[in-house]
């Protein structure tokens, strides 16, 4: 180190107040990062870029940090102990400290580590690295500057279109796509009645509205579906999101019907395409599955099922393992040892798994159940064992669903603070 005072043997750290001397050997490989890039500085503007001010007459480096973290920081570079958050302070400042001064979290203990990891779960805001720098990568390339307003357009509309809390036409849009979404479940679901049978049979008019009001819900349906696609950044992105996915597996059962119906008619004598067209109509139920664009707690049912794709799993893994046990053991105790006085519902092993998940999950249906003393022991073992196993799993589950329930609406407050600022406007 030429910069400073040449004659110097030791150097001043002022953090925050607090002020430490080190021998000037000391600063090239000091454990801190950026207190050892004090090392490398050739002029007084080097110096300021690694601290906040410089006193050249005492020598002196002076960081703007939080000066009670820095003393456990460097009682953890010295080796004395562990590095444990400090009292009173925020986990997130701690950490934020230790990034600063060049340590990262796998040098805190083991305890402090699912501290940090619970505070950062609590408050992450799912902020979009590429969604927030798009514009301003769109000014600097070449002719940014020009097909920035087109940008910032179709950005408009994709979020209008994604974010239903992103502006009020968003909204508007949601309520309308929501609308449409209970018609069409109302119409479904009443075409399923007998008596709505028997008077469309008599009253051909009314199947005919319903297959228009029908139709105007596809409309809709199909028309967004494709303007999202047509304003989506990614195009192979947005055919793998799981949301777009269930958009098309609910349009595309209407036009095939359509098209088997045309070439088939409406009665068709091929029972094959009579039992697929009954499929294709049942499979726009998944119309209901939309809803979840709209509704955080059906986003938040479907992240932590995605999360938690271990732990669920592990749950089936515990279920069958405990079917395979007691499927087999009260096959034989109520079938297998005395044929004479048998249970004819325990007389296979996959007969009594019925009677096992059942009981498992406490449900009970009654429509079998053992009538031999150890078959009745087995059985109360069966359901305890069934509670037990299913408790395992579901805490995880649990802590798993209020995290992303924080997280999604951390990220729809977002957008609703810029609905606020688009109608005060």
């Amino acid at each position: 180190m030429t910069f400073g005072r040449s004659r110097a043997t030791s150097v001043v750290l002022n953090v925050g107040g607090a002020r430490y001397s080190l021998a000037r050997e000391l600063l090239k490989d000091f454990p801190l990062r950026r207190v050892s890039r004090l090392h490398g500085c050739r002029s007084e503007r080097d110096v300021l870029e690694v601290c906040d001010d410089y006193d050249r007459e005492r020598n002196e480096y002076f960081f703007d940090r939080h000066s009670e973290a820095f003393g456990f920081i460097l009682l953890y570079v010295r080796g004395h102990g562990k590095l444990r958050f400090a009292p009173r302070m925020c986990e997130l400042s701690f950490y934020n400290e230790m990034i600063y001064w060049g340590l990262e979290g796998a040098h805190l203990e083991y305890c402090c580590q699912r501290r940090l990891d619970d505070r950062m779960s609590d408050t992450y805001t799912f902020y979009s690295a590429d969604e927030q720098g798009a514009l301003g990568r769109d000014e600097t390339q070449p002719g940014g500057a020009e097909a920035a307003p087109s940008r910032r357009w179709l950005e408009r509309m994709r979020r209008t279109f994604e974010e239903p809390t992103s502006s009020l036409a968003a909204q508007i849009l949601a309520s309308v796509s929501v609308v449409f979404v209970i018609v069409s479940m109302v119409v479904l679901c009443a075409s399923t009645l007998p008596d709505w049978r028997a008077a469309a049979a008599d009253n051909r008019s009314l199947d005919d509205r319903s297959r228009i009001i029908e139709a105007i819900c596809i409309g809709w349906f199909t028309a967004e579906c494709i303007v999202r696609f047509i304003v989506s950044k990614n195009k192979c992105e947005f055919v793998k999101r799981p949301l777009n996915i269930i958009d098309l597996l609910a349009i595309t059962p209407y036009y095939i019907s359509v098209l088997m119906t045309v070439f088939t008619g409406e009665n068709s004598q091929l029972q094959r395409a009579g039992v697929t067209l009954r499929v294709l109509r049942m499979m726009r139920i998944f119309w209901v599955i939309k809803l979840a664009r709209h509704f955080i707690g059906l986003q938040t049912l479907g992240l932590t099922l995605k999360r938690c794709y271990r732990e669920m799993v592990m749950l089936l893994v515990f279920i069958c393992v405990a079917m395979a046990i007691f499927s087999a053991l009260s096959q034989l105790l109520e079938h297998g040892l005395d044929l004479e006085t048998s249970n004819k519902d325990f007389a296979s092993i996959p007969a009594a798994c019925w009677w096992v998940i059942i009981s498992m999950t406490t449900v009970g249906y009654g429509d079998m159940y053992p009538i031999t003393v150890p078959g009745r022991i087995l059985g109360g073992v069966c359901v305890v064992s069934g509670i037990v196993l299913l408790a395992l799993p579901i805490t995880f589950i649990y802590h798993s669903f209020v995290q992303c329930y924080h997280e999604l609406k951390f990220r729809s407050a977002r957008y609703s603070r810029s609905l606020s600022t688009e109608f005060l406007n």
